[in-house]
């Protein structure tokens, strides 16, 4: 295949909701452009860009897939993406590298969850962004209504370029109030849009949509007003020029219509691919931070420049290995092309370049700057890096994946597993980077840190598919602390005598509580030698390991000060060993005395939801001993702030998509320890008891 130039490139990114047609449309989209000769589903797997083992089971995208294909003279490069939110960190990697984002919608249910997100994520990165209405041929569609919510969602710079002649089962005309002409579809037909003019029944709608459209194109742009006030009206080409002119200043965003899955709307939505939607060059430099300048230089896409690419996305394939798909900001790269990896220095020598049909790969001469493709067994470069030629030190901003919050730990099954969990838990992250692993050194657990349970079975099959190891999950250990009320003292005597040298050590040591987050502090009082000087450090090393072990529940103590102020010693007897068991004695039977109590740990909770949900979520917070510290309000949602225990975080997240059906969003972060209620203590330490007993 031969390399594509800049100004012939268009890069869309499919995404919406789970559900709302995006694979469909893909696969329309497809065999309109004829990369392919029968249209595929979801159902039987047969799907371009579903074609992964898990994603057929489970009838699901879980990764983005590249489809390319030519129409009219232009290459269009499509990433179809997936719907659930746990595997949103491909759909933001996918728009990071896309210039315009089709936003799917299905007309039957109306603007969800997903189209909020998807919505948030076109406005991070500031892309052109078209709604595509979908399934108008379904059962209780509503096409009125789904504009409508669309408007109230995002403004009235939200403008019909189409609607449909008759929705629901049998649904095949389009009206088109761009063109001002009628399209009539033959169902399951590629090419077989025929154009005709608008009978009368729909003349008069037509008349006002097209009017309203010329209305929103000319309010963006200041020429295009004048020209409306003095002629009435503007041109097919002055519209055309206009909606890509604002669509890449995110001032208005057209809604075309489709029912992917018989193929209408297919046809003349790409033709809106070519004729609206920008090019590389058209969309405008890329920004990029350049190391030795220590500042941003704009990229622009010119096939002449220095070769710069990013990677977007990293997967492993069997019998190939790693693969990495990339964008061409400028430059172009081809076989047998040396470059740099910017972040690390790692010499890097292409191999075949590719450019993608879903799991077909199709070799290239080369990718010029602005195209998308694919190429194998790098050695040591993976997402978010980018490749350079050699004497370019600019990088591409990275990619800023959702935060992973649903923390689980996992263990081996198979004793001797730990190394085989740890190199495939590596890979996979190469893979997918919105998911991370930690270790808590204080319980020995390897925590998952995901996007939701689906994200987080989704690994955990992978890790036993590709890897052949097999994991337990279990809840994440909550660090509790220990500490006191009041002050206390205690006298500790180690004394044994078993034939020969015995063992002799006495200390009396006061415990004082302190300021919270003071951590602990030894002093001596001691004088008169009464504990040499000598086994005093042994004192401190014995009460700094009790400390750490804790008394009540085995979990460290803190916010405390101890003072060794008096003892005794025997002259033959006393040895450093039995000075620290005798000040472990002591501390523990002082703390017995200056009434312990249980902190916990406290989080800063963060919730953004719609307003309906709000009460719900007061009130799911309150049942989980959280405080609510504040309520805020944006545009469109609602923000409540709250302290939460990191106990009750547990099931928050599940508890959170049942009360608002997705529709919320949360952050959290560890903000202090704070007193344990007596009654919940009290279970923590029956709990522990039970376990030691058992």
């Amino acid at each position: 295949m031969h390399a594509v130039q800049s100004d012939q490139l268009r890069n869309i990114v499919i995404a919406g909701h789970a559900g709302s047609g995006k694979t469909i449309l893909t696969e329309s989209l497809a065999l309109s452009m004829n990369v392919t000769n029968r249209l595929g589903t979801i159902e039987d797997g047969t799907t371009i860009s579903d074609y992964a083992e898990d994603e057929i089971t489970r009838q699901h995208s879980l990764n983005s897939s590249l489809v390319h294909g030519t129409w009219k003279g232009h290459k269009i490069n499509i990433i179809d993406t997936p719907g659930l939110p746990d595997f949103h960190g491909d759909v933001k990697s996918s728009m990071r590298v896309a210039d315009t984002v089709f936003l799917t919608v299905n007309t039957s249910i109306g603007v969800e969850v997903g189209t909020d997100l998807i919505w948030d994520y076109t406005r991070e990165y500031y892309k052109p962004t078209v709604f595509v209405l979908t399934k108008l041929d379904a059962d209780r569609t509503n096409y009125t209504k789904t504009v409508e919510e669309l408007q109230d969602h995002f403004g009235q710079v939200v403008t019909p370029i189409q609607f449909p002649a008759e929705e629901g089962l049998g649904h095949h005309i389009i009206i088109d109030v761009l063109l001002m002409k009628q399209l009539v579809f033959s169902p399951d037909k590629p090419g077989s849009m025929t154009v005709s003019e608008i009978p009368d029944l729909y003349k008069k709608r037509a008349e006002d949509l097209h009017f309203k459209l010329v209305e929103a194109v000319a309010e963006t742009d200041e020429e295009l007003m004048n020209r409306y006030f003095e002629v009435g009206n503007l041109t097919e080409d002055e519209l055309r020029a206009g909606i890509k002119s604002a669509l890449l200043t995110r001032t208005f965003f057209p809604v075309f219509c489709t029912s992917p899955l018989h193929l209408i709307g297919s046809e003349r939505l790409l033709n809106a691919i070519v004729n609206l939607c920008p090019s590389p060059i058209e969309r405008g430099p890329e920004h990029a931070y350049c190391s030795n300048q220590n500042n941003e230089k704009l990229l622009d896409p010119n096939p002449e420049g220095p070769t710069i690419a990013f990677i977007f996305k990293t997967m492993s394939e069997p019998r190939v290995g790693e693969v990495s798909y990339l964008r061409v900001y400028s430059g172009h790269i081809e076989t047998g092309h040396e470059l740099i990896d910017a972040q690390t220095g790692q010499l890097e020598k292409i191999g075949q370049v590719y450019t993608m049909e879903g799991q077909k790969k199709i070799p290239v001469e080369k990718l010029l700057a602005g195209d998308i493709g694919m190429v194998v067994k790098l050695k040591d470069s993976h997402t978010n890096d980018t490749l350079a030629d050699k004497g370019t030190d600019c990088r591409i901003s990275p990619i800023i994946f959702p935060e992973p919050l649903l923390a689980t730990a996992i263990e081996p099954i198979a004793q001797g597993d730990e190394e085989k969990i740890s190199s495939g838990l590596f890979h996979l992250h190469e893979e997918d980077p919105s998911f991370s692993i930690e270790h808590d050194t204080e319980f020995n657990q390897t925590i998952l840190k995901t996007l939701g349970e689906t994200h987080l079975d989704a690994i955990l099959n992978r890790l036993e598919k590709k890897f052949s190891v097999s994991v337990k999950t279990s809840p994440v250990k909550i660090p509790y602390r220990e500490t006191i009320r009041i002050t206390a003292n205690a006298q500790g005597k180690y004394k044994k005598q078993s034939g020969g040298r015995g063992q002799y050590g006495d200390v009396w040591v006061r415990i004082e509580p302190t300021e919270r987050n003071s951590g602990f502090s030894f002093s001596s009082e001691v004088v008169g030698g009464v504990v040499p000087t000598r086994y005093l450090p042994a004192v401190e090393k014995g009460l700094r390991e009790t400390v750490a072990t804790g008394v009540l529940c085995g979990y460290p103590v803190v916010d405390l000060k101890t003072v060794v102020y008096d003892g005794s010693h025997h002259p033959v007897d006393s040895s450093e060993f039995a000075f620290k068991i005798a000040a472990s004695m002591a501390f523990k039977a002082a703390f017995d005395k200056a009434k312990p109590l249980l902190l916990e740990p406290y989080y800063t909770l963060s919730v953004q939801s719609p307003e309906q949900y709000t009460g719900e979520i007061v009130g799911e917070i309150s049942s989980k001993r959280g405080k609510i510290i504040g309520m805020d309000a944006d545009s469109r949602f609602q923000i409540v702030k709250a302290h939460i225990p990191q106990s009750s975080l547990r099931d928050f997240h599940m508890q959170l998509v049942r009360l608002t059906q997705g529709r919320a969003r949360y952050s959290c972060s560890f903000s202090h320890y704070e007193e344990m209620p007596q009654d919940v203590a009290n279970q923590i330490v029956t709990s522990k008891e039970e376990k030691e007993s058992a």
